[in-house]
């Protein structure tokens, strides 16, 4: 695995959910705030304005793709001028006819123009939100460009498709296009961070090949038992080097990111498998089960059993 995979992977709790829906002007509608999840608009017919307390009124057009990574609240309208109507749609609240409640078509207004939207939300667990995704603003604004976003385009036209018009195996396939869509979305922001802030966070990390080299053995063999020596090898820097800007763009030291992706994936792997408390602390690192539970309860607050008991 690599770290932008294992980010979505271990983040990710319960199951996404999305809706394509289909609003007819005058509309406008309000989305919660929702902490602990991250939710996404794709127009895919039309215009509308978003309407954030976090930016200017942003007029979106067909293509355009939002993400929001911390479930911020915002509103979506035919125009700014229109009253707000109708009930807040929340992801908490099933019973609404909110484009996060179901896998549904909805279709709301009357007789104006059309807006068609791609909407969805995924839950994160906070306990396990990668250090990656709490840097991320607020709102991440992709303009539609089929030349430069043609994966993701790709990835929106076979998503609409599916929750527009389910079929068999439209339950297995939209999680996984779901996936998919935030991967794109990820990766476009990420190379797209400008170059004169280098030194310091997560897109300068992946975008520095040593330190970058780092991050992908980490991810890819936590069980291996690394030192920054053998890092400094995959990264092809001293050790000095790498721990110096490993540190600066991580915000921590390569061994303590290694410990803290070692018991974050333990804590997946007993919320997700069966698998006894030997076997999950040797594929991560521990040569005993003793060791790996007192790791565990200090990074956890829980033995690694009463964790699974609750989980």
């Amino acid at each position: 695995m690599d770290v932008l995979s294992d980010v979505i992977t271990v983040a990710r709790t319960g199951r996404p959910r999305s809706a394509y829906v289909r609003w007819h002007a005058p509309w406008r509608q309000q989305f919660a705030s929702v902490p602990g999840s991250a939710g996404f608009q794709v127009i895919l017919e039309g215009r509308c304005w978003l309407l954030s307390p976090h930016s200017e009124p942003l007029q979106l057009a067909a293509g355009d793709v939002l993400f929001l990574p911390h479930g911020s609240g915002h509103t979506l309208a035919d125009s700014p001028a229109t009253a707000a109507t109708g009930a807040v749609c929340s992801p908490e609240d099933a019973e609404l006819p909110g484009p996060y409640t179901s896998d549904s078509v909805d279709r709301l207004g009357r007789r104006g123009p059309a807006t068609v939207v791609l909407c969805g939300a995924y839950r994160l667990d906070p306990s396990q939100t990668h250090p990656l995704l709490l840097t991320l603003p607020n709102l991440i604004h992709l303009p539609a460009d089929q030349d430069r976003h043609a994966e993701l385009h790709a990835a929106v036209r076979l998503l609409a498709a599916e929750v527009g018009n389910p079929r068999l195996g439209t339950s297995a396939t939209v999680p996984a296009l779901l996936d998919t869509l935030m991967m794109y979305i990820l990766r476009i922001w990420l190379a797209e961070q400008p170059a004169r802030d280098n030194t310091r966070g997560w897109a300068a990390a992946l975008n520095d090949p040593a330190v970058a080299a780092a991050l992908h053995a980490i991810h890819r063999d936590p069980a291996e038992p690394w030192t920054v020596a053998t890092l400094a090898v995959e990264a092809g820097l001293s050790r000095a080097t790498l721990a110096r800007r490993f540190a600066s763009m991580v915000g921590q030291p390569p061994l303590s990111y290694l410990t803290w992706w070692r018991l974050t994936t333990a804590a997946r792997l007993l919320r997700e498998t069966e698998a006894p408390l030997r076997s999950i602390a040797a594929r991560v690192g521990y040569t005993s089960e003793f060791a790996f539970a007192n790791a565990f309860k200090r990074a956890h607050g829980l033995a690694p059993g009463a964790y699974r008991r609750r989980r």
